[in-house]
């Protein structure tokens, strides 16, 4: 049981790693696009990345689960709390940083069922008239989103990290 749990943390956690390592690998090519490039290529992660984004909350889970189970004072203990840390960390920034501006780039989807209320979910809607439409409102916002990923690639990468060494130890 203990070793299921183990993989399956480190496994949940590798998901959520590759999934914001991905978005921050694209950052110098996403950089360079137009306005209008970037408005049709950016609603494209949505489907996949929401359903993939549940590995966040399952990770955040299974290390409590296996925080829980690791004798408290040592090593291993330490590296797993580090780790539940920088998880916790990630998901937050996602729903600080990233996911209110996610609602301007789908304002003109027509969204459906269960992603129109995630997306709905603590969204800020913008209107024309807030800066958006011009070339620094919406590189503002291409910034806040594509940069709020490399953070989460970055304590993702941390959390896999402390999470490997404490379940190698």
């Amino acid at each position: 049981m203990l070793l299921t749990l183990r993989v399956a943390t480190v496994f949940l956690a590798s998901v959520a790693m590759a999934l914001s390592m991905a978005h921050a690998l694209e950052l110098p090519g996403k950089l360079r696009l137009d306005k209008q490039a970037y408005l049709t290529v950016q609603p494209i992660y949505y489907p996949g990345f929401t359903v993939g984004g549940l590995s966040e909350i399952l990770g955040i889970l299974a290390t409590v689960a296996l925080l829980f189970m690791t004798p408290s004072g040592g090593r291993a203990f330490s590296l797993m709390l580090g780790a539940l840390i920088a998880l916790v960390a990630m998901h937050a920034a996602y729903w600080i940083i990233t996911h209110p501006v996610n609602n301007f780039w789908l304002k003109d989807k027509g969204l459906e069922g269960i992603g129109a209320g995630f997306f709905a979910f603590g969204a800020t809607k913008r209107a024309a008239s807030d800066g958006t439409t011009s070339d620094e409102g919406w590189k503002g916002l291409r910034n806040r989103w594509e940069f709020s990923h490399v953070l989460r690639a970055v304590l993702a990468a941390i959390a896999l990290i402390f999470l490997i060494i404490a379940v190698a130890i």
